[in-house]
């Protein structure tokens, strides 16, 4: 008996319907970043492993997946390397490209490849699948869709400005309210590690903090120290878990903190810019909030940090995030050009649209009238309307053989498809056609045009 077949852990298929779900958000989406003035790129599936590693960070390259080269990719192993069994090492032999792990970073090879094409500051939108080799749940999957508008070649915090208001249009639009936009700068994170004597242990102490929603207090203080910070330096981190207040008061509270630390201070008057700026401007759903624990694990953000947290009473992890990245392309060869982005996390929105039931009706694609099939004479008649309902744009189709009356009007049932259209004898003599309402359960005779004109 052949074994039933299975997709990889962390993939999905997708049904029509959540196909056409995820097309209304997708579009939601697009049709922001193109009102924003963002243009479309695509990247390929996989990159140079070159590309991509050593540039999300120790534990971000744990999670890349490797793709082993053609042919005997062992053949050129050297022995003794086999027998040493490290796989990293042998890994670097034996597999030269990699599935790309985000759409930021093949964005950065694809500005200093592209850079004497581009005119910047350059506005991209991407819209592609990313793979990871993380372990599966709830909001977290293997293979998923991630949906970016980066801007490069301009260090202007009036980008950041419109990347918020970017977020709460596409929000607004999807119906979703009550989203908190979370804010940080990794120059405050900076200018914190500076002022507990932990400078160079920036890099753990940023990757810890970003823990905390998942470990909690505890946890991110007992990786701090398993990473060498010290007890003293913990202490005196200890009010950032129990900030509180405003965006004003929480400003407040950190010139305090950071005053002996010009790079935080830098980082506290780009966030007050910022701030004043949504003050002004306004938001329509989503609210504005400064998180000094929020510290976003990779290596290559250098100012404003964003991450966006569902509805309260939706448990789901960030449904957004981004921020400033004053140096990516750099690790290119093109230096001092500043870039920031964002990018919305297509699935754990589906699943938060879902959960509060948000996808209107007209997101449903089904076919909206089919006709009964009666045999070849009656179903060439029906074709002809058929022809020119398509036409006009309606999704109409016959069903493909004669079957049993009680067969195709169950599918029709099955299929949710609002209006059936039967075709016989008496219909032929008399050039008409019997339309029936599946949801009323009604039906008349009607002519062609007057077919024609109920769609």
């Amino acid at each position: 008996m052949a074994q039933k077949p299975s997709i990889p852990k962390g993939t999905r298929d997708f049904t029509p319907a959540q196909v056409a779900k995820r097309a209304y958000i997708f579009d939601t989406i697009k049709k922001a970043f193109k009102t924003y003035g963002f243009e479309p790129i695509e990247t390929p599936s996989f990159e140079n492993s070159s590309t991509l590693m050593g540039k999300y960070g120790e534990e971000g390259d744990r999670l890349i997946f490797k793709i082993l080269n053609s042919g005997d990719y062992l053949k050129k192993v050297d022995s003794g390397l086999l027998s040493d069994k490290n796989s990293q090492k042998i890994t670097a032999t034996i597999s030269e490209k990699a599935l790309r792990y985000d759409l930021t970073v093949p964005f950065a090879r694809y500005v200093v490849q592209h850079q004497n094409e581009i005119e910047f500051p350059f506005k991209r939108y991407q819209i592609q699948p990313v793979w990871r080799a993380d372990r599966p749940q709830k909001g977290r999957f293997r293979e998923f869709y991630q949906c970016d508008a980066d801007v490069v070649g301009s260090d202007s915090l009036w980008q950041e400005v419109e990347f918020v208001q970017l977020y709460d249009a596409v929000f607004t639009a999807l119906g979703l309210q009550g989203v908190t936009i979370k804010i940080n700068n990794r120059k405050i994170l900076s200018g914190i590690a500076e002022v507990i004597g932990a400078s160079d242990k920036l890099i753990d102490f940023t990757v810890a903090l970003d823990k905390l929603d998942k470990i909690g207090e505890d946890g991110v203080k007992k990786e701090m120290l398993e990473k060498g910070i010290s007890e003293n330096a913990i202490q005196k981190i200890q009010p950032l878990f129990s900030f509180s207040g405003n965006f004003v008061q929480k400003i407040a509270q950190l010139k305090a903190l950071l005053a002996s630390s010009e790079i935080g201070m830098k980082g506290v008057e780009e966030l007050l810019f910022i701030g004043n700026a949504i003050e002004s401007l306004g938001l329509t759903t989503a609210v504005l909030d400064l998180d000094v624990t929020l510290a976003r694990g990779l290596n290559y953000y250098t100012g404003a940090i964003f991450e966006v947290a569902a509805p309260k009473g939706v448990k789901m992890g960030s449904i957004g995030g981004g921020g400033r990245y004053d140096d990516l392309t750099g690790i290119f060869g093109l230096k001092n050009v500043s870039g920031v982005g964002i990018s919305f996390g297509l699935d754990r929105i589906y699943l938060v649209l879902e959960e509060l039931g948000l996808f209107p009706d007209t997101v449903k694609e089904t076919t909206q009238v089919l006709f009964i099939n009666f045999g070849d004479t009656e179903a060439l008649y029906c074709m002809q309307a058929i022809k020119q309902l398509r036409a006009k744009g309606v999704v109409a189709e016959m069903y493909p053989s004669a079957a049993k009356m009680k067969k195709q009007m169950n599918y029709a049932n099955k299929r949710e498809i609002p209006f059936v259209v039967l075709v016989g004898s008496e219909e032929l003599v008399e050039n008409t056609f019997t339309l029936k309402d599946m949801v009323r359960g009604t039906q008349e005779k009607v002519t062609l045009p007057a077919l024609l004109n109920l769609f």
